[in-house]
Formats: structure tokens, C-alpha cells, sequence
């Protein structure tokens, strides 16, 4: 009588770790470039708004600057640079970038294993993507709002003019 288990592919299991392997490698690129981009971003953004607290004092000295810096740092978990190595490819409470890439990868493969077509897989990837900007709404709310209040804080002192005995006398 022959044996009725099913034998195990080691090939497959080469191929499942090889495209695994070529995943993390394009999803830690792609992550590298949106650090980059955030880099990029916060160095003009946080010299103008250290300038502008130096000139204007805040509730505290730095005020707008360290708004920046917890953004960057809130950026910085959301992107998760090195996840990969942690293996937390699921998605958490939290947004992040590795929750978006596996939410449109099951997407993408669930539509693959009911032999959707191409314009269902669109159709499930775009669904999943409008979701995604649903979700994170929140957050970019909350950092439209902290701007909207920083700016209210600013206006008032850019609108005032020196009085002559706040300019120091010229040497």
C-alpha cells in the first residue's frame, strides 16, 4: 500500500523563502526611501522653526522645534525601519508601514487565489488603500491640529511691532 501523506516540497519551501527574502529586500528599500524623504523633509523645516522660536518666545523656550522632533520621532515608529528583522509583519494597532504593505499583500494574494482577474485585484487593492487613508486620518488630524495651534501662537507676535526698548541699543 502506498504511502498517502502528502510528501514535502523542498524546492517550494527554497522558493517560498527566496520570495520572502526579495520582498523584504524591495518593502526595506522602499522604507529607506520614505526615511530619506522625512530626513530631507524636517532639516529646512526644523532650522525655520528653531529661527522662529529663537525670535519669538513660546510657552517655553523651543516650543515649536520639539513639536517637530515628536513628529519626527512618531514618523520614525510609523516607518519602523528594521521591522523586518523582528518579524511583526502583522498589522497592530497602530498604523504603520509594514500594517499597510501586509494589509495590500493579502489583498493582492486573496484576489490571486480566487482567480480574480486583473481588475478585481485592482479593484480589492484600491478598496484596501481608500481603508488605509481612512485609518490614518486620525493621525494626520491630530498633526493638522498641532500646527493649526502652533500657528495661532505665532500670529499674534508676528503681528506686533517691537517697541523701541525691546531693541537693544545699537554698540
Amino acid at each position: 500500500m502506498a504511502d498517502e501523506r502528502p510528501q514535502h516540497d523542498p524546492h517550494a519551501a527554497d522558493s517560498h523563502a527566496r520570495w520572502r527574502f526579495l520582498r523584504d529586500v524591495a518593502v526595506f528599500q522602499f522604507k529607506l526611501a520614505l526615511d530619506n524623504l522625512r530626513d530631507f523633509a524636517l532639516v529646512p523645516v526644523s532650522l525655520i522653526v528653531a529661527a522662529i522660536d529663537l525670535a519669538f518666545k513660546g510657552e517655553h523656550e523651543g516650543v515649536l522645534f520639539y513639536m517637530v522632533l515628536r513628529w519626527g520621532l512618531h514618523s520614525e515608529k510609523i516607518i519602523d525601519l528594521y521591522s523586518v528583522i523582528e518579524r511583526g509583519d502583522g498589522p497592530g494597532h497602530d498604523f504603520t508601514v509594514d500594517a499597510a504593505i501586509a494589509r495590500l499583500e493579502s489583498v493582492i494574494l486573496r484576489e490571486y487565489e480566487k482567480g480574480g482577474t486583473a481588475a478585481g485585484v485592482k479593484a480589492a487593492v484600491d478598496h484596501a488603500i481608500d481603508q488605509i487613508r481612512r485609518e490614518s486620518k486620525v493621525g494626520r488630524g491630530k498633526a493638522r491640529g498641532a500646527l493649526a495651534r502652533a500657528a495661532d501662537n505665532i500670529r499674534p507676535k508676528l503681528d506686533t511691532k517691537p517697541d523701541s526698548g525691546d531693541v537693544p541699543p545699537a554698540s
